[in-house]
């Protein structure tokens, strides 16, 4: 079975760095919750967790399907708790492109097949809360 291991090392104050596949990451609290704002907090990582993995997805997807895209973002809104742990309560994606005569029904599906069966960080989530996505298309 693959396994994934990471070590995260507490530099100063309330800073943690790690070497994430040769790549420093560091996490921190804001300076108004006690901390020096030197790197995003871990909880917001999560979302960039999500949103990369779906548009890596999205991506590969729509590369073999021979779509060129003006643009494309990947956002995602979180609710989250107001007591203790916070935690988020639901997730909706929201897969944005830009283009020329995109191909509607071929976008959708790139993006279904994502979110449905290739992004493991989206099946986790929607393990513990409810999740959802939309398309959004624009004309270019």
């Amino acid at each position: 079975m693959a396994q994934h291991s990471i070590k995260t090392i507490w530099k100063e104050n309330n800073t943690f760095e790690t070497d994430l596949d040769g790549h420093l990451v560091k996490i921190d609290l804001s300076k108004e919750s006690g901390g020096d704002d030197a790197g995003p907090r871990p909880k917001k990582l999560m979302l960039v967790a999500a949103t990369g993995c779906t548009g890596l997805d999205v991506v590969e997807i729509i590369k073999k399907m021979r779509i060129q895209v003006k643009s494309f973002d990947v956002r995602l809104d979180a609710e989250l708790t107001e007591e203790y742990p916070i935690t988020y309560t639901s997730m909706k994606m929201i897969y944005e492109f830009e283009g020329e005569n995109l191909p509607k029904e071929k976008l959708e599906k790139a993006c279904k097949l994502s979110f449905d069966k290739y992004c493991g960080v989206m099946a986790l989530y929607r393990k513990a809360i409810p999740v959802s996505y939309e398309v959004v298309i624009k004309e270019a």
